[in-house]
């Protein structure tokens, strides 16, 4: 996908679908290198990220990443995640971000030019194309380079242009650190 110097760019990422994807490709992702990449292509208005927090704990890993995004030049969108348990008696958690992350591209294609929406979710489909409809480019990053593939092929044909994750690694991808010595 073309990227031009004076394109609004915003970027809609779906924060669990990222981290499954990251973690299928057995890699994590340096934020800082996301967010430098991708002003490199343009103007980045936006950066938004997605997630589900549960509230119910004193502690989620998820709060340290949260807080560094919220500090480092993300709009962080959270909502309170859905605890049950399943008919196995499983405990189970659920924090679907769709609905906000779709109304969110819809309304942000009246003021962006091109919207990179990190997800593989084929029910943003009709989302990415009312964006389109209005004019605005649409880029989809996920990966069909994992196992399984994380795009769904109905949202892989509807964008402008696909991005595999596994071809940004060496780009966006965090250091491995290496291992303190126990001496």
């Amino acid at each position: 996908m073309t990227f031009y110097p004076n394109d609004r760019i915003g970027l809609f990422i779906d924060g669990a679908n990222l981290y499954s994807t990251s973690k299928a490709l057995d890699f994590d992702i340096d934020y800082r290198k996301l967010l430098e990449e991708f002003k490199k292509r343009g103007r980045l208005i936006r950066a938004n990220y997605y997630t589900a927090l549960l509230e119910t704990e004193d502690y989620t890993p998820l709060r340290p990443l949260v807080d560094w995004l919220a500090y480092n030049g993300f709009n962080v969108v959270t909502k309170p995640a859905k605890e049950y348990t399943d008919e196995t008696g499983r405990r189970r958690v659920k924090g679907d971000m769709d609905v906000e992350m779709a109304v969110d591209l819809i309304e942000a294609s009246a003021w962006l030019d091109h919207i990179v929406l990190f997800s593989g979710d084929g029910d943003f489909r009709s989302a990415v194309e009312a964006c389109q409809r209005r004019g605005t480019r649409v880029s989809v990053v996920s990966s069909m380079k994992s196992q399984p593939s994380m795009i769904s092929d109905d949202l892989r044909r509807q964008a402008d242009a696909f991005i595999d994750v596994a071809d940004l690694e060496k780009l966006i991808g965090r250091e491995a650190r290496e291992p303190r010595n126990a001496d």
